[in-house]
């Protein structure tokens, strides 16, 4: 499978890294829902996801926008094995549209946690090596 840009997936760790540079758009989501869709349809087994939104520069989202993302995936991953999706954010708007997606995606099979700038801390919660999570890490998206 091919990934869109800033995606990576770590096979022997369950766990697909996810990080977004410069303009965070509708595209730029929609292509990592695609992504998400059909990796689980491949794989039929469950996989942690890791968001680290510190490249973002600008965002151009809307409301309506992300509650109708989080919404498609409530009920897109409905009837699943629980996972867990650690989202790693400063910007207070992107931990805005993060918090939405968190309250919306509650009671799913869906866990998302916003986290500071605490790798170690989602590493520990992901129960993944931190240094699937560094930085320089993302060089690269790897299929």
């Amino acid at each position: 499978m091919i990934f869109p840009f800033g995606v990576q997936f770590h096979a022997e760790q369950r766990l697909l890294v996810w990080r977004p540079r410069g303009l965070l758009d509708e595209k730029v989501v929609s292509d990592l829902v695609a992504a998400l869709a059909q990796l689980e349809m491949e794989l039929h087994e469950p996989f942690n996801r890791f968001s680290d939104t510190g490249g973002i520069e600008q965002v151009d989202l809307n409301y309506q926008y992300v509650i109708s993302v989080a919404l498609y995936r409530r009920f897109a991953y409905a009837d699943r094995k629980p996972i867990k999706s650690a989202i790693l954010a400063t910007d207070p708007k992107f931990i805005h549209y993060a918090q939405i997606h968190a309250l919306l995606t509650r009671g799913s099979p869906i866990d998302v946690r916003i986290f500071p700038d605490d790798r170690p801390a989602v590493a520990q919660w992901l129960d993944a090596p931190v240094e699937l999570l560094a930085v320089d890490s993302a060089s690269s998206s790897m299929p």
